[in-house]
């Protein structure tokens, strides 16, 4: 008897849930709702980012160009690790050094929304909203 399986699970599953499929967020239902979400969030999202001008400005440190300073600790890093490739010294400067240029690329950019009218900013703020909801909405089991 310890040989042989038993499969009664087979025969007591329901049979209307056995093979139905599996919906956004592995409840039952909602794929279109979550595709139509999507979908509308993607355009209210590709609309938004269109009016956004991005810009960047100088590396300032007092009033002077700090842009080669940033670069100090990654130059170092560098070094020793080519000295040394297990040098910890040579890892952790080029680690502080690689951190402190994209912290100061991102801390010096300048980002603007373009003028655009009412109409425009409800549509695209409108689009994001409903797609969001539908999306969230499309997760609840049906």
């Amino acid at each position: 008897m310890d040989g042989m399986r038993n499969d009664t699970r087979d025969e007591t599953r329901d049979p209307l849930r056995a093979d139905r499929p599996r919906g956004a967020g592995g409840t039952p239902g909602g794929i279109g709702e979550f595709l139509l979400g999507a979908a509308l969030v993607v355009a209210g999202g590709w609309l938004l980012t269109n009016q956004v001008t991005v810009s960047s400005g100088y590396w300032q440190l007092w009033g002077q160009s700090a842009f080669g300073l940033s670069l100090l600790p990654l130059l170092l890093g560098i070094g020793l690790l080519f000295f040394d490739g297990r040098s910890v010294w040579g890892w952790l400067l080029t680690a502080a050094g690689a951190v402190i240029i994209v912290t100061g690329i991102i801390v010096n950019l300048h980002v603007y929304f373009r003028p655009t009218s009412l109409f425009n900013t409800l549509v695209m703020l409108g689009l994001l909203a409903a797609g969001v909801g539908l999306v969230f909405r499309s997760l609840r089991a049906h």
